[in-house]
């Protein structure tokens, strides 16, 4: 018998940001983007969404899932943020199978997708992007080196008819997509790949 999918509570209305990833491993600026969405656009949660693997990238040098959530759960982000492996679960190895998957099961939550400058540069190689702007807001947090060619690159330029001025970001999780929002504070260089790399160690001193 398949076990049933089993999502982190939730409650119509809620405001519930998405951020998903290899997290591989998670970091410190996972935690930053995270904490500073949760502040801005006054969420109620967000869930982090460990996937099984990155369809762009290699899977080459990734961990065993389960290795990847404890290890999340294992960084202190507050009790607003919940590390799912509802990916997994549900067999999607797509953002938009997701997000539809998500939105079907819960017609009533505030679902937000959040993503690094840098995800946005590569936005246009993400199936069905278009349709995923459709679905859920996009708030991209800025990142650094990732600012103006994000903001330039093909998924930017699509987009910026549809970007809201960030002095909305409190109501912007309720807001009918397409919509789109730049949020910026305190960055952070750190980064899965070069934590790797260095076994660990953060290269920017951090």
């Amino acid at each position: 018998m398949t076990p049933v999918p089993r999502l982190p509570p939730f409650a119509p209305g809620m405001r519930i940001g998405l951020l998903g990833g290899s997290f591989n491993p998670p970091h410190e600026g996972h935690a930053l983007i995270t904490r500073l969405a949760l502040r801005r656009l006054r969420l109620d949660r967000i869930w982090w969404l460990v996937t099984p693997g990155n369809p762009l990238k290699s899977l080459t040098g990734l961990a065993a899932l389960k290795a990847r959530v404890e290890a999340a759960r294992g960084l202190d982000v507050g009790p607003k943020v919940v590390v799912s492996d509802i990916e997994a679960q549900i067999e999607s190895r797509f953002t938009y199978d997701t997000l539809r998957w998500l939105k079907r099961r819960a017609p009533r939550v505030h679902f937000v997708w959040i993503m690094g400058a840098d995800n946005l540069r590569q936005f246009h190689r993400w199936r069905h992007w278009r349709a995923i702007a459709d679905l859920v807001p996009i708030v991209v947090v800025d990142r650094p080196g990732s600012t103006l060619s994000a903001t330039s690159g093909r998924a930017g330029a699509a987009l910026a008819r549809w970007r809201v001025p960030e002095r909305e970001a409190t109501r912007f999780a309720a807001m009918r997509p397409p919509a789109l929002l730049f949020l910026h504070g305190r960055r952070s260089k750190l980064s899965s790949t070069a934590l790797r790399r260095t076994g660990g160690e953060a290269e920017d001193g951090s």
